[in-house]
């Protein structure tokens, strides 16, 4: 049994030459020709679950280029794959949360000291196969996706979890195969997508409970009506194939004006107004949007294709497609942006025994510059920190 996870440091597995995030600034020297000035450089970490290999790494990434920082092991069991997947950071930094899909009989919820990279408390049995998770801003809360991805196609759940003692307090019923879930910026509401009911939900978080439900069905976009005898509500379930969304992502803009959501199947992102209650706006895309993130600043979108392997840039304020760039391999995963709207940091899964991949993309330019091995199936992502060094430099 791997009851505690052992951090150990590990070799970088591959480092590549990447631009070095430096901001520079000078200024004239009033009693001399020298100039002289200050030079900013920073440093970023991600934490990234290898999902078919039980392994969380470390990414660091720098002015010396990416590395994989450290190495540690998930789960209990050494004959069970147990599969980390769900990754976010504790607003204060000092806790990781984590979600295994699998293991016996379900999957669990876990929190880690972050750093360390040991398990703080024993962790706690949730829904079938737990996905995503995001934390309500005073980080007392987790709010789980459980996608059922083994199970039968019957309405499945978000699982609420008290995050200081680990411990489930609600299980809210809402769709079939709920994923990609995230919170609104003032923590007031969770969204969540319903792969399989072409819908997306909307719970309350001071509740527990579903407050509204949008279906994203192309050509039926709207509001619909909650029966909360009925959780997966009549219209989502039964589409035509050609017409299907299959949303697998719910993103909150900065300041929660938008929510975009990523139509898996129909290639396709919509821009849903949280207020009004109505569709905004459609992005085309490549094949297979899988996962969002919109930079701090509220100018780029980011999608990951999962199926098309490559990552899309699009301008907020146009409704544009900047770019869409090459993965360095196959299966697109998951994305993160750093808290100074410069990069992305994207996990790749790979194909079989190919390791994964976290590429690292200049945001501004739409370009990789950063790539590094992982485990297999890189999946789950989450930022930790970042570290500015400001140094006196004199020509």
């Amino acid at each position: 049994m791997r009851r505690r996870l052992l951090a150990h440091s590990v070799t970088a597995i591959l480092a590549t030459a990447c631009a070095s995030g430096v901001q520079t600034g000078a200024s004239q020297h009033t009693q001399s020709a020298l100039r002289t000035g200050t030079v900013t450089r920073a440093t970023y970490w991600v934490y990234v679950a290898a999902e078919s290999a039980d392994l969380v790494h470390l990414i660091r990434f720098g002015p010396e280029g990416a590395s994989v920082e450290k190495t540690f092991p998930v789960g209990e069991y050494q004959l069970e794959t147990e599969g980390p997947h769900g990754l976010r950071i504790s607003p204060d930094t000092k806790y990781l949360y984590l979600t295994t899909g699998h293991g016996i009989p379900d999957g669990k919820f876990w929190r880690i000291e972050t750093g360390v990279d040991t398990v703080a408390g024993e962790p706690t049995f949730l829904g079938y196969f737990p996905a995503t998770v995001d934390l309500t801003p005073d980080g007392l809360y987790a709010f789980v996706a459980n996608f059922n991805l083994h199970g039968e196609r019957v309405p499945s759940s978000v699982s609420v979890v008290y995050t200081p003692t680990v411990t489930e307090v609600a299980q809210t019923t809402t769709c079939v195969m709920p994923h990609g879930g995230r919170m609104h910026p003032d923590g007031t509401r969770f969204y969540s997508a319903c792969m399989m009911d072409d819908q997306i939900v909307e719970i309350d978080t001071r509740t527990f409970e579903v407050a509204r439900r949008f279906r994203v069905t192309e050509g039926h976009e709207g509001p619909l009506m909650y029966d909360a005898g009925a959780p997966s509500s009549a219209g989502g379930m039964h589409v035509n194939s050609d017409s299907r969304c299959s949303p697998t992502w719910v993103e909150p803009g900065p300041a929660g004006l938008a929510l975009y959501v990523a139509c898996n199947a129909g290639n396709v992102i919509l821009e849903v107004s949280a207020d009004s209650w109505t569709l905004a706006r459609r992005f085309e895309t490549g094949r297979g949007p899988y996962n969002l993130a919109v930079t701090p600043d509220g100018s780029t979108l980011l999608a990951t294709l999962k199926q098309g392997a490559a990552v899309q840039f699009f301008d907020l304020a146009t409704g544009e497609s900047r770019a869409i760039r090459p993965s360095s391999t196959t299966v697109t995963h998951g994305v993160e942006i750093t808290p100074d709207s410069r990069y992305a940091f994207v996990s790749v899964e790979g194909v079989g025994s190919e390791p994964g991949k976290v590429d690292i993309f200049d945001i501004a330019q739409a370009e990789l510059v950063a790539s590094v091995s992982v485990g297999q199936q890189a999946g789950g992502i989450a930022f930790w920190k970042m570290e500015n060094e400001t140094l006196n430099v004199e020509r």
